[in-house]
């Protein structure tokens, strides 16, 4: 899913992402940004993005595809703790 299209899901309904923050500064997987930057992942690069994410219907839902994925997350993300995050709530800042 796109960032732009967040609009068209249901506000009713609880949205949880895979999200990540980077361990430090200048990160290899996300050169250029600082310490603690928050990113969501990418479902199909298993990249942290700002733009593009896998959204889920539930927790565990959003838990099983982390697990399902760790090998890949910890290839593409080195050092970084992949954790599953309410959507509203990690675009409010508050996650």
């Amino acid at each position: 899913m796109e960032r732009r299209e967040v609009d068209r899901l249901d506000p009713r309904r609880p949205h949880w992402v895979a999200a990540v923050q980077a361990p430090m500064r200048d990160w290899v997987a996300a050169p250029g940004c600082r310490a603690h930057a928050r990113f969501l992942v990418d479902g199909e690069s298993k990249a942290p993005s700002l733009t593009r994410f896998e959204h889920f219907d539930s927790r565990a839902e959003c838990l099983q595809w982390i697990l399902s994925n760790r090998r890949e997350l910890n290839a593409h993300m080195p050092g970084a703790h992949v954790r599953p995050v309410p959507l509203a709530k990690w675009l409010l800042g508050l996650e």
